[in-house]
């Protein structure tokens, strides 16, 4: 089969593959459509280590080809979505209630890490039962390949966050997960949505998903701006959408004494990230710190279809490029060099 995949630190391109056979337990899935992701480029860049010939990619959704004999709920022919991460449900850290760090720190993240990716053909999906879900027919590829990753991170963003109901929100950097991330604010009952970003068509899309300000750093000063839309008090909830050290003490600084600072960046440079301490309160101003990894899983992937089925968003707008597969080499440099005003780019199979 035919893979994109990262040569080494620094280079990516096509090579031949043999087609992944499925476990006892595990899938084969014939892959319909992707998305790349700026983690695909922190892959590339070295983020996670040297790979070599790893395929990239880990948004995906696709039709079963074959399942292992203890596959008890898919068959071939199911049209299927994939979380980005695919945990190993019988793992000790999966029964505590932490599955995206099954096995180790970051375990659950499979896909283009410790196993091939997604941009390939077909590819392989562990613990078939509990990570794959069906997708409904009123549901299209185009829209339910969204869940795998850009969803269900963004709204985890606004889950962590502990929103109360009328509260304020900021999330900072409106990228495709800061964009879901706003959106997934609006839908747990945000009063006031404050978008960070200084891009006009990622400001207009933040609008579009519920931003009722936009505040755009390179105009204004982000805190004192905020602090103003706040009334002075600070927001109840700031999500850190970016992975940037300035902007993680920029969302302490802008997060009321008893709010919490919901973390979705990576921070891929640098040995620490620094806490601003007086906005902090010296450490006792009962400001609370939430990280986590995108939430996978076939019950968060059903419950993430159920959001799109009812219309309750529609991620259809961040898709600004669209690729065939044999493109990929040209998709990939739009994606990693931020090109044409790209948001997200479609990769169709």
């Amino acid at each position: 089969m035919k893979a994109f995949v990262m040569k080494e630190i620094g280079r990516v391109g096509f090579m031949d593959k043999p087609v992944p056979r499925p476990g006892p337990g595990d899938a084969l899935v014939r892959t319909t459509r992707a998305l790349i992701c700026t983690s695909d480029s922190h892959t590339v860049q070295g983020g996670i280590g040297p790979r070599e010939n790893l395929t990239l990619g880990h948004e995906a959704v696709g039709v079963v080809d074959a399942v292992g004999d203890e596959v008890k709920d898919f068959r071939p022919g199911d049209r299927v979505l994939v979380g980005a991460i695919t945990p190993d449900w019988g793992d000790l850290a999966s029964q505590n209630g932490h599955p995206s760090q099954s096995g180790a720190p970051l375990g659950g993240f499979k896909f283009a890490n410790s196993k091939d990716g997604v941009f390939a053909e077909y590819f392989h999906v562990n613990d078939a039962d509990a990570n794959l879900a069906r997708i409904p027919d009123a549901i299209s590829d185009a829209a339910a390949v969204y869940c795998a990753d850009m969803m269900s991170t963004g709204f985890m963003g606004a889950e962590h966050g502990d929103i109360p109901t009328g509260g304020t929100v900021a999330v900072l950097a409106q990228g495709p997960v800061g964009l879901m991330a706003t959106a997934g604010a609006r839908l747990r009952g945000a009063g006031l949505v404050i978008g960070v970003e200084s891009v006009p068509t990622r400001q207009k899309l933040a609008r579009t998903y519920g931003a009722d300000e936009i505040v755009d750093f390179t105009r204004e000063d982000v805190v004192e701006r905020v602090l103003e839309l706040s009334e002075g008090q600070g927001v109840d909830t700031a999500i850190e959408a970016l992975g940037a050290d300035v902007t993680f003490q920029t969302a302490v600084k802008i997060t009321k004494p008893g709010g919490t600072i919901s973390n979705t960046g990576y921070f891929g440079e640098g040995e620490f990230v620094r806490i601003p301490r007086v906005e902090w309160g010296v450490g006792m101003a009962d400001k609370t710190i939430r990280t986590g990894l995108c939430p996978g899983g076939r019950l968060r992937m059903e419950r993430l279809l159920r959001v799109l089925g009812t219309g309750r968003v529609d991620p259809s707008h961040l898709t600004t490029h669209e690729f065939p597969f044999d493109d990929m080499e040209r998709a990939f440099e739009v994606s990693d060099k931020k090109l044409e005003d790209v948001v997200k780019v479609m990769i169709t199979f």
